[in-house]
Formats: structure tokens, C-alpha cells, sequence
């Protein structure tokens, strides 16, 4: 009688032995597809939260290029950037207030910008780092 086959009492141990480790390799595989899954999604929200802090310091950097080279304020353009900026600048816009208006954005949207830029890579590196995504 081959090793394999079953008794008339039911499966051998070899049969159960076999079955057991076809069920941890498929259990083990899932655990593989959600573990890549769960990287997945970790990885795609810490880039959606730089992209969005890369957006906004943008618009910080263009208000400001629009301020120092005295851009058409009715133009479309430069009213919407304004229009944002003045939300995306959190209380900057007046943080230091030299003479100079241009000087005055420069600096305080200027700051705005870096802020956000360094906020949102901090965000992105504690959602990598509590997600467990190893992208």
C-alpha cells in the first residue's frame, strides 16, 4: 500500500500533514497580498499628503513671484493665486512686517512655503511610519 493513499478509517497522517501545510502556504500567501495591499495604500496617501504641501507652497511661491513682479491684480491668474495664498499663509502674512511691501511677502509667504513643505514631509513620514508600508 503506498504511502499516500488512505486507510479505510480515513486520511493518514502524511494526508493530514500535507493538508495542514497547503492551508498555512495559501494563509500565508493572503497574509502576503494584504500585507502588499495595506503598503500599497500607506504609500499612495504619504504621496498625496507631499503632493498636496508641494501644491500649496506653489501657490505660496507664485503669489509671491506675482507681488515682487508687480503682476496685473485684475488678471484672473493673479487673483486666484492671491485668493489662496492668503488662506495657504496660516497667520505668516504678517509674522515679520518690514517697510518694503515686496520684501514683507517675500519673507512672510516665503515662510508659509517652507512650512508647509516641511509639515506635510513630516506627515508623510510618520503615516509611512505608522502604516508599516516598507515603500
Amino acid at each position: 500500500m503506498p504511502a499516500a493513499a488512505s486507510s479505510p478509517t480515513g486520511p493518514t497522517y502524511a494526508d493530514r500533514r500535507a493538508a495542514e501545510e497547503e492551508s498555512e502556504r495559501r494563509a500565508a500567501a493572503e497574509r502576503m497580498r494584504w500585507r502588499h495591499a495595506k503598503d500599497r495604500i500607506v504609500g499612495l496617501l504619504a504621496s498625496v499628503v507631499r503632493w498636496v504641501g508641494l501644491v500649496f507652497a506653489a501657490i505660496l511661491v507664485l503669489h509671491v513671484i506675482f507681488v515682487i513682479g508687480d503682476a496685473n491684480p485684475e488678471n484672473g491668474i493673479v487673483s486666484f493665486v492671491t485668493s489662496w495664498s492668503e488662506s495657504l499663509s496660516l497667520g505668516f502674512s504678517d509674522l515679520f512686517t518690514p517697510d518694503d511691501a515686496k520684501l514683507r511677502v517675500l519673507i512672510n509667504y516665503g515662510i508659509a512655503a517652507i512650512f508647509w513643505m516641511v509639515v506635510t514631509a513630516v506627515l508623510a513620514k510618520i503615516i509611512r511610519r505608522v502604516g508599516g508600508s516598507s515603500l
